[in-house]
């Protein structure tokens, strides 16, 4: 079994430190639980092929305007199509690191395009049975979560 967690953490990693140019800390991963995350933005990508599900990024208001900003080099006042943007290329980056490491354990998956929600107190569930977990990060722009939900076949 690939370490997936690990795959996302170092993914993640690596983004901000080739492309938004923040220093990160990942927290402990919080396994399979269902529940209502501090997040304003959600960006998710959907996963197929051997590893089925989908892998999101939540980020609170502000942590989304703060890292958007690093990523353009501008200040960013609200929450527009440029923070969307931007924190849906992050997911796709993510997901784009996981299906590298995975093909290197020959797991070949598929990517979507990132759709992005606005909202508050937002809550994602999957069927029963899948894998479930959130790796919490830092930054000086706030906190933000990468979550991935998948079922490996």
């Amino acid at each position: 079994m690939p370490s997936v967690e690990r795959y996302i953490t170092e993914a993640t990693i690596e983004v901000f430190a080739t492309m938004i140019f923040l220093d990160i800390t990942p927290g402990a991963p919080i396994i399979g639980k269902d529940d209502t995350l501090d997040a304003n933005l959600t960006s998710m990508i959907g996963l197929a092929g051997d590893l089925k599900g989908v892998l999101a990024v939540h980020c609170p208001a502000e942590t989304a305007k703060g890292i958007t900003g690093a990523m353009l080099g501008m200040d960013v006042e609200e929450l527009d199509e440029d923070v969307k943007d931007a924190i849906g290329e992050i997911a796709n980056m993510v997901a784009g690191g996981l299906k590298v490491a995975l093909a290197a354990d020959d797991i070949h998956t598929e990517l979507a395009i990132p759709t992005t929600i606005l909202g508050t107190a937002v809550r994602t569930s999957g069927q029963s049975g899948i894998a479930r977990f959130i790796i919490p990060f830092t930054t000086s722009a706030g906190a933000f979560g990468i979550e991935l939900q998948y079922a490996l076949h």
